[in-house]
């Protein structure tokens, strides 16, 4: 199986944007979701996309952040606006049974 690889992170200042991408994902597999990991905490739903085109978000990047995906380019996409501190995470992608090995977002002035 091809891995899912994320791409995209990086340090931002707090207000700005990035959009993350993560390579690798299957068209025919659903739920695909976005999860973030900070040291010494658990890990945390972000966003999911489901075949119906259901999406849900963690409610505090609800009107933030957005999930989408690119079927023809087998890429999952997450664009994340208005970044905040308490966003600072390494962010991992997840389609089925695979996960990636995440991308670091850093939000700091």
């Amino acid at each position: 199986q091809v891995p899912l690889v994320e791409s995209g992170g990086g340090l931002v200042q707090p207000g700005g944007s990035l959009r993350l991408s993560c390579t690798g994902t299957s068209p025919s597999i659903y739920p695909v979701s976005w999860l973030r990991q900070v040291p010494g905490k658990q890990r945390e739903f972000v966003a999911l996309l489901t075949k119906e085109g259901v999406v849900r978000y963690l409610d505090s990047v609800e009107g933030r952040f957005t999930i989408s995906r690119d079927n023809a380019k087998n890429t999952l996409y997450l664009q994340m606006n208005n970044l905040q501190a308490e966003d600072t995470a390494l962010y991992l992608c997840s389609s089925g049974t695979l996960w990636g090995q995440g991308t670091q977002v850093t939000v700091s002035s």
